[in-house]
């Protein structure tokens, strides 16, 4: 029988030993839209995420974030990995208040307001399938119908991701999926050039015997990969959450402990009011 719980033990201390590059340092640049990623995407040093990709802004203050989304408009669509965000920013932006809206908590739809900044923030739920024991389909839209409704501009913030409901369906019904999102991304910026879209992806997540059979980093990892392809050469930003997730030294959980939310807040906005090279 095979233990998927057992721990493999390490053999003992190891030693790294870093030697200064012949190479010049590459300058990176400001974190812009349709910029690829690379491999690796980056790395964690005490704590803080470095990205191979562009230089990532530390937002380390409330006031940072609200001066950057300041009169802006964000939409959070996908799963409860992206509901994180917005649950981190309600609640670490003292005058981004929440409204009541009856709504179940893991599906939504959400919003949060600062009307003395005019921010908004909202979080949508995507649609079926959704691995829930009881969904009113009230709640539920398709991301790709919730774009075609959006004006969008300079000021709409977008972020999507949609990947762990998935898993348990051939790879066919998820790349249909990403078809349409896709094809609606392309109308939305077509009509309003200047919308800013980030795309989230996957990340790894603590393993249980069930999920090992329909669940595990494997099979999300092939969904992974799917959505890269199909965003890729777009004008959309990226946040590597499944490299931000692998390389840190906390355990793997599907809903990641709010110091790598914190980080990937971090990348998501360096795209929105980028740290620009001194």
């Amino acid at each position: 029988n095979l233990n998927l719980q057992k721990p493999i033990l390490h053999s003992g201390p190891g030693f790294v030993t870093v030697i200064d590059s012949s190479h010049t340092e590459a300058v990176l640049g400001y974190c812009i839209h349709g910029k690829p990623l690379t491999s690796p995407s980056g790395f964690y040093y005490k704590d803080l995420w470095i990205s191979t990709t562009c230089n990532i802004r530390r937002f380390n203050t409330p006031a940072s974030i609200t001066d950057c989304l300041r009169g802006k408009i964000v939409y959070l669509f996908g799963d409860s990995t992206v509901r994180q965000w917005f649950e981190y920013l309600t609640e670490y932006l003292p005058d981004l208040k929440q409204f009541d809206l009856g709504n179940p908590k893991n599906i939504g739809p959400h919003l949060s307001v600062d009307v003395e900044n005019q921010i908004m923030v909202e979080f949508h739920c995507h649609g079926p399938p959704i691995r829930f024991s009881t969904v009113s389909s009230q709640h539920l839209h398709y991301i790709a119908n919730a774009l075609d409704e959006l004006k969008g501009g300079k000021n709409t913030i977008i972020a999507i991701t949609i990947w762990s409901h998935f898993s348990t369906f051939p790879v066919e019904v998820y790349i249909r999926r990403l078809q349409n999102i896709r094809r609606s991304i392309l109308q939305l910026l077509s009509r309003s050039p200047d919308t800013q879209i980030v795309i989230k992806t996957a990340n790894a997540q603590s393993i249980t015997p069930e999920g090992s059979i329909f669940n595990n980093d494997w099979t999300c990892f092939q969904l992974d990969l799917v959505l890269r392809k199909m965003f890729k050469a777009i004008n959309v930003a990226f946040v590597d959450a499944w490299e931000m997730t692998l390389a840190h030294y906390l355990p793997h959980l599907l809903h990641p402990k709010q110091i790598i939310i914190k980080n990937e807040v971090d990348v998501f906005l360096s795209y929105t009011c980028p740290l620009k090279n001194k």
